[in-house]
């Protein structure tokens, strides 16, 4: 299993204030993909500085922000199982987001961090 992206994801319902404050540090949007959970759309924006550095930013109708680890991997289920092997646990019990484009699920470690395991259908 290979991990092609690893960054922060900032889930907030306060969008434009984080993103400001990101571009304020030299950050420049590069994409906003939107999401369709199977409950909300998610609309999240993706930003990039000069430096190579990545954050994404998710606007969730929540009442304060979460920090999360968003890591894209080439092999869903293999990166699943190890996580599962380490004792996370997935918020949707076996289930998992498929958009057509992407499989993801949110694991939660079980001191508490979480990490936004997605794959990327390749075309």
């Amino acid at each position: 299993m290979k991990i092609t992206t690893f960054d922060p994801l900032i889930v907030t319902p306060r969008q434009d204030e984080v993103i400001e404050l990101f571009k304020e540090l030299g950050f420049e949007q590069t994409h906003a993909p939107v999401t369709d959970t199977g409950t909300v759309e998610v609309k999240a924006v993706r930003m990039k500085h000069e430096n190579g550095y990545h954050v994404d930013v998710a606007d969730v109708d929540e009442p304060q922000d979460r920090m999360l680890i968003r890591m894209n991997v080439d092999n869903y289920d293999e990166a699943y199982d190890i996580l599962i092997s380490h004792g996370f646990t997935n918020t949707r019990g076996d289930g998992f987001i498929e958009t057509g484009s992407a499989k993801a699920a949110t694991m939660v470690s079980p001191s508490g961090f979480t990490i936004a395991l997605v794959e990327h259908h390749k075309k």
